[in-house]
This record gives C-alpha cells, structure tokens and sequence, in this order.
C-alpha cells in the first residue's frame, strides 16, 4: 500500500499487521542496487532511510529496528524497514518466513497508516508528500 514520497522514494506500508513495516522504493528505474544509485541520491538514500528509521523506532517505541536491501523475489531496489519487539512473532529471528503475514482489520490499517503520515509531515527534511488511497 503507497502511503506516499520523499524527495527519491515512494513509502509503501507492507500489509502484514505482525510488525510494523514499512520499504522505501527510490523512484528510479531499473535499479537493483544501491551501489547502481548516483553518489547524490545515495547520500538521499541515506537520509530518508535514517530519518525514517528514527521515526519509527521512537513512534512505535521499537525494540530493534530491521532494515534490510534484499531484493530476491521484486528485483527494484527497495529497503525494507520492520520495527521489532521482544514479544513479536518472530522474535529473535528475521520476519521472512517466520509466520503467515496476519491480515490488518480496516481499522487497523486506517489507524497505522493515519500515524504515519502525520508523523511524516512534521518532518520537514523529509519533504513527505501523501499520496491518497
């Protein structure tokens, strides 16, 4: 699901209500890697991926926050960013594969994806833009 863009990616929130998880997608073609990026749009790469990564970790008070470039199954470079808990379902492993994604209720996906966009537009280095459902 988009829930919107910085300056280079695209914020998509992955529909599994396990863990809060969320993958930047920079929004250039044919790009599976990040070394494959200009040095200008790594070094942006870096930002939104570290101001994000922050953002999540405080807003929804993370244990551990995964983020990962795997790129196995979807070849368009995109980074995945999964706040971790103690008592999650995969804890300690890594959420791939671990257990069937679990399905967000309406209101479930209503209220996180609400929670961020908010968080989001309040940071302005991030140049947020929501793009509707």
């Amino acid at each position: 699901m988009v829930l919107g863009r910085f300056e280079l990616c695209h914020v998509l929130l992955m529909k599994d209500a396990n863990y809060p998880w969320f993958i930047l997608v920079p929004d250039r073609e044919g790009i599976s890697e990040i070394f494959q990026l200009s040095e200008v749009d790594r070094q942006r790469l870096m930002l939104e991926s570290c101001v994000f990564g922050e953002l999540l970790h405080r807003e929804f008070g993370a244990d551990k926050l995964n983020v990962a470039a795997l790129g196995n199954m979807v070849p368009q470079l995109h980074i995945h960013h999964v706040v971790r808990y103690r008592a999650d379902a995969a804890w300690p492993a890594p959420v791939w594969g671990k257990v069937p994604a679990q399905t967000y209720s309406p209101e479930q996906l209503v209220k996180v994806s609400e929670k961020i966009v908010m968080v989001l537009g309040e940071v302005p280095e991030l140049g947020f833009t929501a793009i509707p459902e």
